[in-house]
């Protein structure tokens, strides 16, 4: 018998927890964890439901953004702000599941679920964003690259909850890019998600290639420089991961062709992705060569003027 829980403060949400312990379990969208309980590979005694509780759900901006723990993709799929400020975010909204899916998932339970294929992470991790989690001792922030400890396992203790995901506002000559690797065009998990993140000292300007010239002989004459740069990886280790030695490969660096593809195959070698049924490890490595250099051109080309 499972006993179905429906608090409408977050008093009553940590009153629960401290009664029921183990045997309950905490429901958003319900969109994964109704498919480990028809498994059974999660068998709680009760189900806490999260829907009732209007602080948790919203979308806000203020010098950044902040989102609400039990909003729904839809709704950020749906947000200009985040389609004009957040591309990569944007991007991995609009092929996470399908939109019966979207209209039900949130962005707290596709997080809180820890999958290393978490459509939301890479593009959140290049964004920068931060947990803000609160329990009955307070609240904290973590950053998004100290939240994943293994695949569906992160930090937050027993009886913490995330209370909403805050990403600050981007800097100027800003954009960022989200690529889901599958094996159709259709409802899927990826084989790889890719984001990046890159910051210029300008914008690319109006680069047109010539018959005598092209797109990558424009950029090395404009000479942008890449002030920070951030790249994130999913289904390439255990848990979604920041590429960092990538990331330095660009930073304070004129922007050539030679150093995006040097970048690319830095972020090769820092991955390490594995066997599955879905994939192979050495076919994910080639394509993170791939689509590293891909996001960060289409990146630069969301910059041109």
């Amino acid at each position: 018998m499972l006993d179905y829980l429906k608090p409408t403060t977050l008093e009553e949400v940590f009153t629960h927890l401290d009664r029921l312990g183990s045997d309950a379990l905490l429901l958003a969208g319900g969109t994964d964890l109704f498919l480990k309980v028809k498994k059974g590979k999660l068998t709680p005694s009760f189900l806490i439901s999260l829907q009732r509780i209007p602080e948790l759900n919203f979308l806000r901006e203020d010098k950044g953004l902040f989102i609400g723990a039990t909003t729904t993709h839809r709704t950020i799929e749906k947000y200009p702000y985040v389609r004009k400020h957040y591309p990569a975010l944007a991007d991995a909204e609009d092929v996470l599941g399908s939109v019966q899916i979207r209209n039900v998932g949130t962005i707290g339970g596709n997080l809180c679920n820890a999958a290393p294929s978490a459509d939301t992470a890479p593009p959140l991790l290049v964004l920068g964003a931060k947990i803000h989690a609160v329990s009955k001792q307070g609240e904290r922030t973590i950053p998004l690259e100290d939240f994943f400890q293994a695949p569906g396992k992160t930090v937050l203790t027993p009886g913490e909850i995330v209370n909403f995901i805050e990403i600050p506002a981007p800097k100027p000559y800003t954009s960022s890019a989200y690529f889901k690797h599958q094996r159709r065009q259709a409802l899927d998990l990826p084989l790889l998600g890719v984001a990046v993140q890159i910051t210029l000292d300008r914008d690319l300007g109006d680069i047109t290639p010539s018959l005598s010239a092209t797109w990558w002989d424009c950029l090395k004459e404009r000479k942008v420089k890449c002030l920070s740069a951030r790249i994130a990886l999913g289904v390439a280790a255990p848990t979604p991961m920041r590429a960092f030695n990538a990331e330095g490969v660009l930073q304070g660096e004129i922007v050539t062709e030679e150093v995006i593809e040097e970048a690319a195959r830095t972020a090769q070698k820092e991955a390490s992705p594995r066997d599955s049924l879905r994939g192979e490890a050495w076919y994910r490595r080639e394509m993170i060569g791939l689509l590293v250099k891909r996001m960060i051109v289409t990146s630069l080309l969301r910059l041109r003027r």
